[in-house]
């Protein structure tokens, strides 16, 4: 075992320095000095602006358009994979039980099967919206680096407020700041 290692390494260290002057334009190297440049050439939308009109599908696969209908809404981007998600599902199921045609609360799911989103979700007491993203355009857009993300959007469909991860009594509080 010892002398499979020391070979192993030995030709790691032999490859790293034959290759070592390559330079391929597609590596970004962090310890070298430089420009970054954001691959996607656009900023995310940012509070005060209009929410994005993301063509979506729902847990059928007919084609849904994001748009605002009127009234607020509040739009979670989640997963089935994801602790904080899970833990959250079930506040958002309160809230739309308890505001009723008040406020639209949607989830989008880009990750997961029709099936696996509905189950999950059912198993929250989801009865909400659901929406599905397998194009990432959601997470894309709104330039998501971490789940789940929430945006509160006024019945204009500008954007109020967005967070990450939140409680229930942090989400109440962004509801009735789009009702006031």
């Amino acid at each position: 075992m010892a002398v499979v290692a020391v070979v192993a390494v030995g030709a790691g260290v032999v490859v790293a320095r034959a290759t070592q002057g390559d330079d391929d334009g597609d590596v970004i190297h962090l310890d070298q000095p430089g420009e970054y440049v954001d691959p996607s050439g656009t900023d995310p939308p940012q509070v005060g602006e209009v929410m994005p009109a993301f063509r979506l599908t729902d847990a059928d696969g007919a084609a849904v358009t994001l748009v605002s209908d009127g009234r607020p809404m509040v739009v979670n981007l989640w997963q089935s994979t994801c602790p904080p998600c899970a833990r959250e599902l079930p506040a958002f199921a309160a809230v739309d039980e308890e505001y009723g045609d008040r406020v639209r609360v949607i989830g989008i799911n880009d990750l997961d099967s029709a099936d696996t989103m509905k189950t999950f979700a059912a198993d929250r007491d989801v009865h909400y919206e659901l929406l599905m993203d397998p194009d990432y355009q959601v997470q894309d857009g709104m330039h998501v680096v971490a789940y789940p993300a929430t945006w509160f959007v006024d019945a204009d469909g500008e954007i109020v407020a967005q967070t990450l991860s939140l409680d229930a009594a942090e989400l109440r509080r962004n509801v009735e700041a789009l009702l006031s």
